[in-house]
This record gives C-alpha cells, structure tokens and sequence, in this order.
C-alpha cells in the first residue's frame, strides 16, 4: 500500500479513535490539503496523465476569452495603472498563459498587473514558475491573503470552488444530522449521530425525509471576501466550475483516482475530491456582502457571447485540416449544453454600479 494512503489513513483513523466521529470537511481538508501528503500539496493531477483535465487543457480559446474578458472589464474602470491580477488553483498555468497572451494587444494591461497565484500544489507551482516567469509572478499558498489590498482585485478561478471541504446534513425523523466521519474497524463511513443546531439549518428548504443538503464554509467565506475586496477598490471577478443554478438537494459528493470514480472515503490523500457548487447560493452571498452577481450562466453560453466561435474560425483560417478538425472538436467539449458547456456554470463579481459584464447579456 502506497505511503501516502497509509500516513493520512492512519492519522485521520487515530484521530477518530481518540477522539470520536469527525466532519467530512476536517476529512476532506486533511486529504486534500494536509502539508505533509495531501493530494494537492505534492501532486500534479491535472492532464492527459492526471486525474481530470481542465479546460484550459482542452483548448487555448477559454483562456483567450477569458484574458480579454478581465481586459476589458479593465478598459472600461479606465484602465487603472496598478491593479491586482489574481488566479485561483491555477494547476498547470496554461489559463494564465494563454489570457496574458491574448491580452498583448490591450496598451497599458500588462505592465499595470501584479500577478498572484494561490496554490498550495508543490509541483504546480514550479510549472507556474517556469511558463509565466516572465510575469513576475508572486505565490500564496490560501485565499486568505488576497483580501487586503487597496488595487482593484481582478480575480480568475476556474475549477477552485467545488475543491473546496463541504458539510453534509441529512433529515431524519428527528431532524436534521450532520453525516460524521467514523472507523468501522475496517474503513471510513458515514454516520449520521450529530443533531445540527437550529442556527445551522434555518435557511434550509422544506424536504422529505432522507434528503441530504450540503454547505460549504469555506466556499461561503471565500465568496464573501472577495466580493467585499471589489465592492471596496473595484475590479471584477469570474467563477467557473461545474455545480447547479438553483438550490438543490442530493448528494453530490464524488472522488477520481486515476481517473476513474471510487468511493469517497476510501482513499484519503490519492483521490482527488469534489462536490458540484451552488451557484444560486453563491450570488446570494454576494450581494449580501455588497457587491454585484451576475449570472449564473452556462459556460457554453458565456464562452459563445465572448465570441468562441470566431476565435475558431481565425485560429481554423491558418491551421492544417487535421488540427482545424481537433480544434472544432475542443470547442464542442467546451460549449456544447450535453458536455462541459452545459454542466460548468460562470459567475461574475462586480462592485455596485458597475457595467454589465460581456458575455452575462
């Protein structure tokens, strides 16, 4: 058995025993993001090798889009001389290197941004280091650190939100129940023993026994601090992941290892874990901390109103017939509604009184 599964297993097994049940959110944080073994902190999952592949990976049209998108929400706050350029999990840095290069041809854009990137991966970094060196990027290994600063914050994370720990309540006859972590002397499980407090299920839908809901604190705080951060210096920022845009119940919890589904809690450290964002759950936060939601819209949507299709056909007018044809199948994956257009969901960040972001008409 592999050393990594073994020093997280053992310790998050320990700790139980010890201790008693745990939330899925300790665990999920101790798996992902443990300094010493967790599967982003010495990990590169993303790529052909990888556990998934994002969509930056499928086509440079996304992060092209995406650069002249943060360029012109620039533009028209009159183009501020400093401003900070903020990318969230940014993996293998091919979003960031392909925005910066689209936006060459936007005078004054690149000189005036300070680029951070959050990222707590190891190998990641060292990627990031080497393809966008000559950006003089600057690292932060949490979120926590960009929401000081007095620059307006223009702010990209893409596939970052559904990384984050989640909770899960379940009703039950007498309420409800928080679903705890515990050893059954053979491997992780689920039990639902912890009544939640009144306080932590006020805004909870009306539901039929069984259901299942899920929160995110961390998603809400990280929502919260950045929509504060543009309501105060400006700036605009976009989420992109795969989630929901009404309020949902279910069970949304899922794990990849080597690129397959396995259970969730089998394998502390090596499978990657997700759950799908709630993006009406989102905006909401949004405007409670004084900023401007707009969307959520399908990514397919957004990518089609930035003008995907003739970037296509610009990148199409110089490219062999064979890569013309894998460049048309890229752009399928990435905006047809039966693929990633239809499952990803974007949602912008703007301070009050803003424009209307493009690609959110």
């Amino acid at each position: 058995m592999p050393s990594k599964i073994r020093s997280i297993e053992a310790r998050l097994r320990q700790e139980i025993i010890d201790q008693g049940d745990i939330s899925l959110s300790h665990f999920w944080r101790e798996a992902m993001t443990a300094s010493d073994k967790g599967y982003y902190t010495n990990t590169a999952p993303i790529g052909e090798d990888g556990d998934f592949i994002t969509a930056p990976e499928v086509s440079q049209i996304f992060g092209e889009l995406i650069g002249l998108w943060l360029a012109d929400n620039w533009v028209k706050i009159g183009s501020p001389p400093t401003f900070d350029l903020v990318e969230l999990g940014p993996g293998r840095g091919q979003l960031m290197v392909d925005a910066l290069r689209a936006t060459k041809s936007v005078p004054g854009f690149l000189s005036a941004a300070q680029l951070l990137l959050v990222e707590v991966s190891k190998p990641f970094r060292a990627m990031q280091a080497d393809r966008l060196r000559k950006y003089s990027p600057s690292w932060q290994k949490d979120w926590q650190k960009i929401t000081d600063g007095d620059a307006p914050l223009f702010l990209i994370a893409n596939e970052f939100l559904d990384a984050l720990p989640i909770c899960q309540f379940e009703l039950s006859s007498k309420g409800w129940e928080e679903r705890r972590i515990i050893w059954n002397g053979h491997a992780f499980e689920f039990n639902s023993t912890l009544t939640a407090k009144p306080s932590e299920t006020k805004n909870f839908p009306s539901a039929p026994i069984g259901a299942v809901i899920e929160v995110s604190e961390e998603r809400d705080a990280l929502v919260d601090a950045v929509s504060k951060r543009i309501a105060k210096t400006g700036g605009a920022a976009l989420f992109i992941d795969y989630g929901f845009s009404t309020n949902k119940l279910g069970d949304s919890l899922q794990a990849v290892l080597k690129g397959k589904p396995v259970n969730p809690l089998s394998n502390p450290g090596l499978a990657d874990l997700t759950s799908h964002v709630n993006f009406s759950s989102a905006a909401a936060k949004v405007e409670a901390a004084g900023a401007v939601p707009y969307g959520p819209v399908d990514q397919g949507v957004f990518l089609l109103r930035l003008g995907a299709e003739v970037r296509a056909n610009q990148l199409g007018a110089t490219a062999t017939a064979e890569k013309n044809v894998l460049m048309r199948q890229s752009l399928k994956r990435l905006v047809h509604p039966l693929e990633m257009g239809g499952l990803f969901k974007a949602l912008a960040i703007l301070p009050p009184g803003s424009h209307k972001p493009a690609g959110f008409d």
